[in-house]
């Protein structure tokens, strides 16, 4: 493409939808104007990306909201750009949320920091004994349909179950009564900053956090291990009574970033290396 005509860049969001505690549309704004010093820029609801797609240099995927919500325009928007060769933003071959949280039950098995996690009857004995445990949808997002159950219904899970014994389209999960839970935010393998909530109840009230070497070596492990060359990712983990860090999940498709919480310099420099690494997908 000549260096004199920007690069057109479909940016995805939904700024209609209201999340608990973060406004979407107020980060897509901000971010959007930044990306338009360096491209073309164009906003369009998740619903009409596949349609508009082939009109642009590549797609930036950004707040489009739960794929539980509009999954069968996500999954037609999928299957057309991996089809058509379209550029997108993250790319399409994230092994983390961005193909649904059936990593964690593997991550788990392989013996990872991860919180425990089964997804057939036959292993909800491996899980750690605990007076809640969580069930989550395998493609669930925002807390949509995750439930809590005590632990004298846990055997209840079982049921007629899927293929295997497993458990349909659910996880499980020990409830663990953590410290605090930790954002690290990384474009493609660079770290970037760290966002923390003091207290466990208030998910989105969030402050800065001076992470420690031995805090990004256990990010960076979920990082190497999702092969993503390009792209913005959030490595999301919980400190467990015993001072380690678990990983909650891996946000490879659509991470909500808090840029209203950084200050000037950290997001300018955050929104520059992403500048950086949008041109080297799209070149």
């Amino acid at each position: 493409m000549s260096a004199a005509v920007p690069p057109r860049v479909l940016y995805v969001t939904d700024l209609a939808y209201e999340a608990k505690g973060r406004r979407y549309c107020d980060e897509d704004i901000l971010f959007s104007s930044r990306l338009r010093r360096d491209f073309t820029v164009a906003t369009c609801h998740q619903a009409d990306a596949a349609r508009l797609m082939g009109e642009f240099d590549g797609v930036v995927v950004r707040n489009s909201g739960p794929v539980i919500r509009y999954r069968k325009q996500y999954d037609d928007f999928r299957d057309r750009a991996l089809a058509e060769g379209v550029r997108v933003y993250n790319p399409l071959t994230g092994r983390g949320d961005m193909a649904g949280k059936q990593y964690l039950v593997e991550l788990s098995a392989a013996g990872l920091p991860v919180i425990p996690t089964v997804d057939r009857a036959q292993d909800l004995g491996r899980l750690p004994d605990a007076d809640e445990y969580v069930v989550k949808p395998k493609d669930g997002a925002d807390s949509i349909g995750m439930r809590f159950v005590p632990r004298d219904r846990l055997a209840g899970l079982g049921g007629p179950g899927g293929p295997g014994g497993g458990l349909g389209d659910v996880l499980v999960q020990p409830r663990i009564p953590f410290s605090y839970e930790v954002s690290f935010y990384f474009v493609d393998h660079d770290f970037q900053y760290a966002l923390h909530a003091p207290d466990p109840d208030r998910r989105w009230e969030l402050v800065p956090y001076e992470a420690r070497a031995v805090d990004l070596d256990f990010a960076r492990k979920f990082i190497d291990w999702n092969t993503l060359d390009h792209g913005i990712q959030r490595v999301d983990a919980c400190r467990a009574p015993d001072g380690e860090l678990l990983l909650v999940e891996l946000e490879d498709l659509n991470p909500f970033l808090s840029l209203e919480l950084l200050d000037e310099t950290t997001r300018d420099a955050f929104i520059a290396r992403t500048v950086v690494s949008l041109r080297a997908l799209l070149s």
